[in-house]
C-alpha cells in the first residue's frame, strides 16, 4: 500500500418515498451504475466534504443548498481498491417542496427511484451497502455512521465525539 487516497462525496436527495439516483457513465473509477450525485474533491475542498458535495450537486444537477431541507453527512466509508484507499462521504437531504430538478446531467441519467426497489439496481459495492443500511436503520436516526468495506459488505458503527 503506497498511501494513495481518493476522497469522494455524494448526496442522496429524497422526495417522499423516492430517491434521486444518477446512472453514471464514463467515470474513471466507477463502472456504469446507479449512485448519488457527487464526485471527487478538488484541492481546496480536501478538508470540507460539504463544500465538495455542494459544488458537485450544482455542477451536475443545478441545485444549491437552499433547494434542500436538512442536508447532513450521514456516512463515512473506507475501502481499499486498486491500491488506493477510497474515502466516501455520503450526505442525505429532502428536496424542498416546489423545487424541481430539470437540469440534464452530463455525467449520466437522473432517475427518481422508489425506496422499496432502489436496491434492485446495480450500484458500486460500498454505495449499495450504505443505502441498504440507511433504508433499514439510518433514516430512523440522526447518527453519523462510519464504515469499513469488505468483500462481505460494510461494517458500520455510529461515530461519537469524545
Amino acid at each position: 500500500m503506497d498511501g494513495k487516497l481518493r476522497p469522494m462525496t455524494a448526496v442522496y436527495i429524497l422526495q417522499g418515498e423516492k430517491i434521486l439516483l444518477l446512472y453514471r457513465v464514463g467515470s474513471r473509477v466507477v463502472a456504469p451504475s446507479f449512485c448519488g450525485v457527487g464526485g471527487h474533491f478538488e484541492q481546496d475542498e480536501l478538508c470540507d466534504a460539504r463544500a465538495c458535495v455542494l459544488r458537485e450537486m450544482h455542477e451536475e444537477i443545478g441545485l444549491g443548498e437552499d433547494d434542500l431541507i436538512d442536508m447532513r453527512m450521514r456516512y463515512v466509508t473506507l475501502r481499499l481498491k486498486n491500491g488506493e484507499i477510497r474515502e466516501n462521504y455520503y450526505f442525505f437531504a429532502q428536496l424542498k417542496p416546489g423545487v424541481e430538478i430539470t437540469e440534464s446531467c452530463g455525467e449520466g441519467r437522473l432517475e427518481w427511484a422508489d425506496v422499496r426497489s432502489v436496491l434492485d439496481r446495480k450500484m458500486p459495492h460500498t454505495a449499495w451497502y450504505m443505502l441498504e443500511h440507511y433504508l433499514r436503520e439510518g433514516r430512523y436516526t440522526d447518527l453519523l455512521y462510519g464504515g469499513v468495506t469488505t468483500q462481505q459488505g460494510v461494517a458500520f458503527t455510529p461515530m461519537q465525539e469524545f
